[in-house]
């Protein structure tokens, strides 16, 4: 199945202009049934949970199917192992309370320094809070890939969560997360995963993977401003939650702390309903998500081998992560580069004057930026691509910084 830019393009009101979205790994554009979604919802189910009218039993029933849908998307065996909440980052910070209670001094917990803060800082207040040991699993600079020759020894029998990320927000490249997950098990740990960088490039499944816990952010898959979490069933009932009293004491409502945006929720309903028409199916059920998937994946491809060339084309470029044409499966279309003379934010600012957005900065990456010595220095250049995304704006993109580097 092959993907018509110009068709998915006409999907995204916000593309209609000149603009260059490459800011996508920041948070992508939304297609319009996810903006018809939100407004459907404000104007015809906007209440509260739970109550006995009709407005509130259609906001019930359309979260409850967003929740199916979410669970679809990531193959999750029950819509019971969905948590939804505001961002990534505050539900890993609530899951990480509930498993701090658990822990003891001298426990262990291994996070890497490949990956976003998000999933880094939760684990290190926690591990200051109990007294717990924290492991750093490095990675190497050339290429900015996990050193899995030295997970093994980080991995005791006092260790009791790995946390690792499926794709680096930084540097683009993928881990191999289901080797990570049974290595940790092997050792008696859990494994936290965040999967916020990979959801909108490969399909997820959380039940081959075997993981224990997995995030998402919809707003970087083209929906709203949300996050969602999986985590196994079994572990998400026997984990105590801080929460109010009148909540619920099972999940996932035991982790939904407070009223959720339920909007956004149903905005993200939209989203997947958008994937799944995009995998030639009416619904978002689990093969035609899949499908979506797979297809993203192969038209990103060629796209981000037509970036990676194009910035080895240019004088003083130096790109950080993979590189070969032929690990190309091995990182997503997330690129950072530094340009010699010219601070990141210099080059993101010349950008953005010629309507090309791009990032700058660590992108809470900081353990990733401070181990390639450029935290000091500005960080990072950072180009992301999506499925909406074309060869003619990386024409428009290469054109305006080849004019940076020469001074032109």
């Amino acid at each position: 199945m092959m993907l018509d830019p110009t068709a998915v393009r006409r999907q995204f009101p916000a593309l209609t202009g000149n603009a260059v979205y490459f800011d996508n790994p920041g948070g992508t554009q939304v297609p319009q049934i996810v903006l018809d979604r939100i407004t459907g919802y404000l104007t015809a189910s906007n209440a509260n949970a739970g109550g006995a009218f009709a407005t509130s039993r259609a906001s019930d029933a359309v979260v409850e199917q967003a929740r199916n849908s979410v669970a679809r998307f990531l193959h999750a065996s029950r819509p019971e192992e969905i948590v939804f909440g505001p961002n990534m980052t505050t539900l890993t910070l609530g899951l990480s309370r509930a498993l701090g209670r658990s822990l003891l001094p001298g426990d262990e917990i291994v996070v890497t320094h490949l990956d976003h803060d998000a999933n880094i800082s939760p684990w290190l207040h926690i591990a200051e809070d109990r007294g717990c040991i924290v492991r750093w699993l490095d990675f190497d600079v050339e290429d900015c890939t996990l050193r899995l020759d030295q997970l093994d020894r980080l991995l005791s029998p006092r260790t009791r969560l790995v946390a690792v990320g499926y794709a680096s927000n930084a540097v683009g490249t993928v881990n191999p997360v289901a080797e990570i997950v049974q290595r940790a098990h092997q050792a008696g740990a859990l494994c936290y995963v965040d999967a916020v960088q990979y959801a909108p490039h490969r399909p997820i499944d959380v039940q081959a993977l075997d993981c224990d816990f997995l995030a998402v952010s919809a707003y970087k898959f083209f929906g709203p401003h949300l996050g969602a979490l999986y985590g196994k069933h079994d572990h998400l009932t026997r984990l105590r939650a801080y929460k109010v009293r009148p909540a619920s004491d099972v999940p996932p409502g035991k982790f939904e702390t407070g009223t959720p945006t339920f909007e956004n929720i149903v905005g993200t309903l939209g989203a997947l309903e958008y994937l799944a028409a995009l995998g030639g199916g009416s619904e978002p059920e689990r093969a035609t998500l899949a499908k979506a998937m797979e297809a993203i994946h192969a038209y990103e491809r060629p796209l981000t081998l037509s970036l990676l060339e194009r910035l080895e084309r240019i004088p003083g470029v130096h790109v950080w992560g993979l590189t070969d044409p032929d690990r190309l499966d091995e990182r997503v279309p997330t690129v950072s580069f530094t340009l010699d003379g010219h601070a990141p934010r210099e080059v993101a600012e010349e950008l953005a004057a010629s309507g090309i957005h791009v990032w700058d900065g660590n992108f809470y990456a900081l353990a990733v930026t401070e181990r390639l010595a450029l935290e000091s220095r500005g960080g990072l250049v950072r180009v992301g691509l999506v499925h909406y995304n074309t060869v003619e704006e990386l024409d428009r993109f290469e054109h305006d910084l080849r004019r940076i580097a020469t001074g032109g």
